[in-house]
């Protein structure tokens, strides 16, 4: 048995990952959206709770994704200093660890309320079928980025179920958040695939770079990012037109990160590192300030210029 290397343990449960929970704010924000009531109770707990869990399951993920990918991360120029393929972890307590935090994320997600236990449950499986053969769906072109993305959607149903466990959340917003994933998950791969920029290379690295080449992931994201707009815009619509006056923010947002994309090395290869890119943050910041704000405000004069029915939610705020 090696000598324990506690650092190398806790890098494999990537807790620098773990911002990605943050994806959890939009199904709280339309919890508070849709149910106005929620402002006046308790619910500072359970969301700390769901949070905690979300960062548990999240990373059991990665722990399983560490151990089955360290064949393959040893062929990637950077990835093979990770802790398993430069040899600083012992399996069978790497799989202890990945049961470990399994476990304990989803016992502590039973107590929030069976919704969201159920959500938690999902986002572990996902994460099974996601990293596990004869699954394996990184594997598959088109069906990884899409199989990977669902996290997306998960995280909100995690942040909606902590307060509202017996309704679900608008399917338009749903499936138009899980298609802003996989176009932030497909501009990964482009970037992942021009930095190698070796065909076979990059096939051996990664299976489904195969099939890949950056005129079909190109595509791909092109198709990603006009699915994301379409439901988007059913759910301003139907629900709150104000969001309207947003979409140039986003599309300008989904325009800036795929410039990104096109770096030399780009930074959109590790998520958990976008935070250096100060102009992409202050655009993103500006982006939520505008959507939160927006979210909890009524405009009626909108309504009069679309022709367009209000929905019947009482604003915080009405210009």
């Amino acid at each position: 048995m090696k000598k324990l290397d506690y650092k190398a343990y806790i890098a494999i449960a990537r807790p620098d990952h773990w911002f990605k929970n943050g994806f959890m704010v939009l199904g709280v924000l339309l919890a508070f959206f849709l149910e106005p009531t929620l402002f006046k109770s308790n619910w500072y707990f359970n969301v700390f709770l769901a949070l905690v869990v979300a960062c548990l399951v999240a990373s059991s993920n990665y722990v399983i994704n560490e151990i089955l990918d360290a064949p393959k991360d040893a062929l990637h120029p950077k990835k093979k200093m990770r802790p398993i393929p430069s040899d600083r972890v012992w399996l069978p307590l790497a799989y202890l660890e990945w049961l470990f935090l399994a476990v304990v994320g989803l016992g502590l997600a039973y107590l929030v309320n069976f919704s969201f236990f159920l959500s938690a449950l999902w986002l572990w499986i996902m994460g099974f079928f996601y990293n596990v053969p004869p699954f394996r769906t990184k594997d598959i072109p088109y069906v990884d980025v899409l199989s990977e993305s669902i996290n997306n959607p998960i995280r909100l149903f995690l942040g909606w179920f902590a307060l509202i466990p017996n309704k679900i959340p608008p399917l338009s917003f749903i499936i138009s958040y899980w298609m802003a994933g996989t176009f932030f998950m497909a501009t990964k791969r482009f970037a992942e695939y021009r930095m190698i920029n070796d065909a076979l290379v990059a096939a051996n690295y990664r299976k489904s770079f195969a099939y890949y080449n950056e005129q079909r992931l190109l595509i791909s994201i092109f198709y990603y990012a006009i699915f994301c707009a379409f439901f988007l815009g059913i759910f301003i619509v139907r629900y709150h037109l104000e969001l309207i006056l947003c979409v140039p923010l986003f599309a300008g947002f989904f325009a800036y990160y795929l410039k990104i994309g096109f770096h030399e090395n780009s930074p959109v290869q590790n998520p958990e590192h976008l935070y250096k890119e100060v102009g992409l943050m202050l655009y993103l910041g500006i982006c939520f300030v505008c959507f939160v704000f927006l979210l909890f405000t009524r405009i009626p004069v909108l309504y009069k210029l679309f022709k367009v029915t209000t929905y019947n939610i009482n604003p915080l705020w009405e210009f």
